[in-house]
């Protein structure tokens, strides 16, 4: 039978926001996508707001006042649905939301397509991949955004009972995130405006990329930084700005939607990120997409997403002096800057939604086909 997202009934399982994260904002994109070209999707958000709304404060009760209404939904969208689409992640998310999501669409005769993301996945996979694995076979498929969670999975899975891993990159939205007009007859810039565009947590080290711009600043006074991201590190990183004399010079703009975010992009001259562990950040294809320049740490998937001296920088992570000597070159030399932005925004065209969607359609079609052979 021939498939085409027109009046397709798909269950779409994952979160939204608020709060703002790349799969929340991957979850509410590919909802409104797939809903414009016809598909009728059913979304059983992992994330609903508590009712009543006071639940959200007691700790305990809010995981049962959340799973169990979840599950309600999830068990009446799987059994409407012809296929499933799960965004899916590592840690306590995987056992309370996604297992449960596979169980069910088993259950229900749903076949589901496990989309998996996230840079914690070697490390949760190197704990629990028994426990993982005992729900992730019942899958039809498994779809992961970059070439480094494939080779992931590629060392755990082995045998006949491997689910067939495939790359479906993450959904970039065209229509917002575009290039200013080009200015090829800029030289070095000295007054430049640097961005960075993850949560204020942990994992993204932005604290690196605060000591890279206050060595940048030393030398270009007029340089200023805007921080986009909301996370429970404010305050901490905010001390490290005074504690630099960088009061003037950096901005914490917090939570941005997606049309600010893009507009920031373009009122941008470069992009710092300096994440410990990575897969395929969106911030980084947003980059690209609206002709930022990209100095960024090499851990995770980062490597296999651009290439060094192609259409980023790439640097050893935790290292905020060779960021910034990255960057000051990038600043400095015109040629560099425009090649990263030429080749940057060609690498950025394949993650455009009419490519996505011709793969997830392949994927939809041998789901249901192989649930249909199987029956």
């Amino acid at each position: 039978m021939s498939i085409n997202l027109q009046q397709l009934r798909i269950c779409l399982v994952g979160p939204v926001p608020p709060p703002a994260g790349g799969m929340a904002n991957q979850t509410r994109q590919l909802l409104e996508l797939l809903r414009q070209d016809g598909a009728i999707v059913e979304l059983v958000a992992v994330n609903a707001p508590y009712q009543p709304a006071f639940i959200a404060k007691i700790p305990l009760l809010r995981a049962i006042f959340r799973l169990f209404p979840y599950l309600y939904r999830l068990y009446r969208a799987c059994g409407k649905a012809q296929v499933v689409h799960l965004m899916a992640n590592s840690g306590w998310s995987w056992h309370l939301f996604a297992a449960p999501a596979i169980w069910i669409a088993r259950l229900r005769g749903a076949p589901i397509v496990v989309n998996y993301r996230g840079g914690h996945a070697d490390s949760f996979f190197a704990k629990s991949w028994r426990l993982v694995n005992a729900s992730l076979r019942h899958a039809s498929a498994i779809l992961v955004p970059s070439v480094f969670l494939q080779q992931v999975f590629g060392r755990y899975q082995s045998g006949n009972a491997a689910v067939p891993v495939a790359i479906v990159p993450n959904i970039l939205d065209q229509q917002l995130f575009y290039p200013r007009p080009a200015n090829p007859d800029s030289t070095a810039l000295t007054a430049p405006h640097c961005i960075v565009t993850r949560n204020l947590e942990a994992i993204y080290d932005i604290a690196t990329s605060i000591a890279a711009f206050a060595l940048l600043h030393q030398n270009q006074p007029q340089a200023t930084l805007t921080i986009a991201g909301s996370g429970p590190l404010l305050a901490k990183l905010q001390q490290q700005v005074q504690q630099l004399n960088l009061g003037q010079a950096v901005r914490f703009a917090g939570r941005l939607s997606s049309g600010q975010m893009a507009e920031l992009y373009r009122s941008a001259d470069i992009m710092l990120n300096s994440s410990l562990v990575d897969n395929s950040p969106n911030s980084i294809i947003e980059a690209m997409a609206c002709g930022v320049p990209v100095v960024s740490s090499n851990v995770g998937g980062i490597s296999q997403l651009v290439s060094h001296r192609v259409d980023a920088l790439l640097c050893n992570a935790a290292e905020p002096h060779a960021m910034y000597q990255l960057a000051s070159e990038l600043l400095q030399n015109n040629t560099l800057r425009q090649q990263l932005i030429s080749n940057g925004l060609q690498n950025s065209q394949r993650f455009y939604w009419p490519e996505v969607k011709q793969r997830l359609a392949q994927q939809y079609q041998a789901a249901i086909s192989s649930r249909e052979q199987s029956a």
